[in-house]
């Protein structure tokens, strides 16, 4: 049977939907509910709490990245074996890619079939809170689609709402629900001691948070548990579309993805590839390594504040995202691992560096000698660089044939000079050439989600057997 769904959404981002979906997955397991945790868009920070709160791995959920007739299947991917699959949505309900809205929670909400639960914060706010809630039901923009999948107009289903000051203040939003025509099913009062500690991009990820990130889940669980009616929410729930669920081994066999075409030939033995993971490097999707598993590859998590070599037989490596520049430190005093990334880069194995990983294969991050890979230096930058980017491969690469289009999404507050190598990644609209392509070598300051481009992870795998 396939897992139920709800959404969890805001009219803007800061109105507490982390809290309240955090709280809900928390919560619901702790009944013994098996729950599939879910975050729209391009986020990686959320993910991490909700892994903690559910006890299964968080994924995204973005049409802009992976295209819009693979949200239902990777929904069904990662919620098969739960009873309900719980996702958060991104900044407002109807906010998605500038200028167009593409990817937006509602979009996400219609291409599920899935209702949605309105998180509201309620501060300086009574009876106005009807003229909200009567706003966003009766929106209704032209549907955006990236994937030419069916999509539905977003059906907003009850009311949270949060930071309530007072009996009285709940009773008068109450009412405003009710007027709007909308269930109210909790009401959360005002509690500082839930914040979770943020940096420039967002929240301090759940793996450097450490045990003060479990207690801000349970926190979450039981005020979420509290003042929550679990069972309405289980009610509100809808199934999931009929259809079959995204599989690693078929995408690794599929066509056409994103521009690339996948050999008809079945993978073979791969070897190991060796993920950069720990505090470090937190900014990856969980369908990567089960694509680099389906093409035939062992992958093996390192920490490069902890393990100081390679695992034996490693034949490439992956550097996700992360906040390297949080541990330059440790990351500078690991030489051995530094040496063997070097040498492993240097025997011409692929290495596909994202972000984060782009920083450590640097020759300095802010001034702290790295890897020295590549011949560029990375200094914190005044402006953070964000959004979506319709790219394409300027030099064929272990990844990607030149002349491959792919959409990924930058978010850095960093730059590195030179901005690419006499081998450039990738080219965009707007933009100069970007990122190094040198020996196996792929490294770019853009993320792309492996699910909307398993051919890439196919062609890195084969090229470790050659």
């Amino acid at each position: 049977m396939s897992a139920r769904a709800v959404v969890v959404a805001a009219p803007a981002s800061g109105s507490g939907k982390t809290t309240v979906a955090t709280g809900l997955m928390a919560a619901l397991r702790r009944r013994g509910t098996a729950v599939a945790p879910f975050k729209v868009g391009p986020d990686y920070i959320d993910p991490g709490y909700h892994t903690l709160a559910a006890g299964r791995p968080g994924r995204n959920l973005d049409p802009v990245l992976v295209g819009a007739d693979r949200i239902a299947p990777l929904a069904r991917h990662g919620g098969a074996g739960a009873e309900i699959a719980v996702v958060e949505g991104v900044m407002g309900l109807f906010d998605g890619r500038i200028p167009d809205g593409a990817g937006s929670t509602a979009e996400v909400a219609g291409l599920l079939g899935a209702p949605v639960l309105l998180v509201v914060d309620c501060r300086g706010q009574a009876r106005s809170l009807a003229a909200l809630l009567h706003g966003f039901r009766s929106f209704d923009p032209a549907p955006r689609s990236v994937g030419g999948a069916g999509i539905d107009r977003a059906r907003i289903a009850g009311v949270v709402l949060n930071r309530v000051g007072s009996a009285r203040h709940e009773e008068v939003l109450r009412a405003a629900a009710d007027e709007a025509g909308l269930p109210v099913l909790g009401a959360l009062p005002r509690r500082d001691a839930l914040e979770v500690p943020s940096r420039h991009l967002g929240l301090v990820t759940a793996a450097e948070h450490g045990g003060a990130a479990t207690a801000a889940v349970d926190a979450m669980a039981e005020l979420v548990a509290a003042h929550v009616d679990l069972d309405a929410v289980l009610g509100l729930a809808a199934p999931l579309p009929a259809g079959p669920a995204w599989s690693p081994a078929d995408a690794v066999h599929e066509r056409g993805t994103r521009g690339v075409e996948t050999s008809d030939s079945p993978p073979g033995s791969g070897g190991v590839v060796a993920v950069l993971g720990g505090p470090a490097f937190t900014f990856g999707y969980a369908e990567h390594v089960e694509l680099l598993a389906a093409a035939g590859a062992e992958p093996v998590t390192v920490d490069p504040l902890r393990d100081t070599a390679l695992p034996p037989g490693t034949g490439g490596l992956v550097l996700p995202g992360g906040f390297p520049e949080e541990h330059v430190a440790g990351l500078a005093a690991n030489a051995p691992l530094l040496a063997a990334v070097r040498e492993l880069a240097a025997s011409g194995a692929p290495v596909h560096a994202e972000c984060g990983g782009l920083l450590y294969l640097c020759g300095t991050l802010d001034g702290t000698r790295m890897c020295g890979v590549l011949p560029a230096e990375a200094t914190r930058a005044e402006r953070l660089t964000l959004g979506y980017r319709d790219a394409v491969a300027l030099t064929d690469s272990a990844l990607h044939p030149a002349g491959a289009r792919v959409t990924g999404h930058e978010f850095h507050h960093w730059s590195v000079t030179p901005r690419a190598g006499a081998a450039a990644a990738w080219g965009w609209r707007g933009a100069g050439p970007e990122g190094f392509v040198t020996g196996g070598v792929h490294a770019s300051f853009l993320h792309t989600h492996p699910a909307g481009d398993a051919a890439a992870v196919t062609r890195f795998v084969r090229r470790i057997t050659g």
